[in-house]
């Protein structure tokens, strides 16, 4: 049997709780919250590990995975093997083959290495697919079959993960719903939101950019023209890469000032409980980034995403939230939208916005009794502590 008085050590991957993108930050909140339900009455020591080195030290990119190959003891297999068990957050939507296969190929090395290692893997509530090249099915069907648990956060993830081989373990939501939900008492108040999305306004990747800018003014101006009370707020800051939410949101606001000659704040959040905080405080928020719209949601205030993945509405369908705008069939979104906001104002959803919360947390509490489920037996039988574990024997050329 395990013993209970030994911390556990867990490894969540592809999340940081200082990572530019807020989305990342509630991944790794969210599921630190839903591991330390899972292992209630056992003290947990929880790390996360980014794409790049985040909070940790170590990189799991292509320079990193370079120095790791064919050695013993490279800097990847070195981080892994300190942890009982690696959650793998999948990035939210990551575990696909949309942002290309250079992405994917970081997650399946880490994959390939945790599998080596004999660590325990288990996928967090999260999307999964679409992978649309053959190099990318594969892969995922070997990284599917590994794992201990899957979880899915919505049921077209759930077949495809079915169609791939492994039937999901249980059907949740995305672990935003885990987080607290009291807003700062101090945090300002505004009438409507609007998250400007960089991915959006400065790349193509997702769908024309003209379309996406002239529609996210037209939005703009129209409520401006009805009397609303709006801001921009940024999801994604302080980017490396640069273009990120804060640079749309200015680059909107000064075109918004040409146009009207009235100036429009560009709100940038500090902190994740400060971004949760001025959603949660917003009467409706518009956005483009999805986890400005779940948290929102979460924390009781309507939102009107614009979808530019299918990540979007199935995840929303599932929790009874029907206003997600697909950008991709949407001919006019921002008209659309106008349309939205009305039946909004008039009371249409509030009932729908009460009973996301319950529901999504129902969804949560089914994710927690699974992954006991599928992993009591493993820490009791044959979970290994990370200092026992048996090293990774060297290669031909390893050091």
């Amino acid at each position: 049997m395990a013993d209970p008085e030994k911390p556990c050590r867990v490894l969540i991957l592809w999340c940081d709780n200082t990572a530019a993108n807020y989305g990342l930050r509630v991944l790794a909140a969210g599921n630190r919250r839903l591991i330390e339900d899972v292992f209630a009455g056992r003290t947990v020591e929880v790390d996360c590990q980014d794409f790049g080195p985040g909070e940790s030290q170590t990189s799991f990119g292509t320079k990193a995975i370079l120095r790791d190959l064919f050695r013993r003891n490279g800097p990847i297999k070195a981080k892994l093997r300190q942890y009982d068990l690696v959650v793998d957050s999948g990035a939210g939507d990551s575990f696909a083959d949309i942002y290309g296969l250079k992405r994917l190929s970081f997650i399946v090395y880490a994959h390939a290495m945790i599998r080596l290692l004999r660590i325990p893997l288990v996928f967090a509530p999260q999307t999964i697919g679409p992978f649309d090249t053959r190099v990318g099915r594969l892969a995922a069907k070997v990284s599917l079959r590994q794992a201990r648990a899957v979880i899915a956060r919505d049921s077209d993830s759930a077949q495809y993960s079915a169609g791939l081989g492994r039937p999901v373990d249980a059907l949740a939501t995305d672990v935003v719903f885990a987080l607290d939900t009291t807003p700062d008492p101090e945090a300002e108040s505004f009438e409507i939101l609007v998250n400007v999305s960089g991915l959006l306004w400065f790349g193509n990747g997702h769908g024309s950019r003209e379309a996406y800018r002239a529609e996210t003014l037209s939005l703009l101006r129209s409520l401006h023209e009805a009397g609303r009370t709006i801001a921009l707020i940024a999801h994604v800051i302080d980017s490396p890469a640069g273009n990120d939410d804060v640079d749309a949101c200015r680059e909107a606001a000064r075109e918004f000032h040409t146009a009207t000659g009235d100036d429009i704040r560009a709100l940038v959040p500090r902190t994740l409980s400060e971004a949760r905080s001025l959603l949660g405080n917003a009467d409706i928020v518009i956005g483009a980034r999805m986890h400005a719209c779940l948290n929102a949601i979460s924390m009781g205030t309507a939102a009107i995403p614009w979808a530019y993945s299918r990540k979007f509405d199935p995840l929303m369908r599932a929790l009874g939230w029907t206003l997600t705008i697909d950008l991709a069939a949407e001919r006019e979104p921002a008209r659309r939208t106008l349309e939205q906001v009305e039946k909004v104002d008039s009371g249409a959803y509030d009932a729908d916005l009460r009973r996301v919360r319950s529901g999504a947390e129902a969804l949560l509490s089914t994710a927690i009794a699974s992954l006991r489920t599928r992993l009591d037996p493993l820490l009791d039988t044959e979970g290994l502590p990370s200092a026992q574990r048996r090293p990774v024997v060297a290669t031909e050329g390893g050091q």
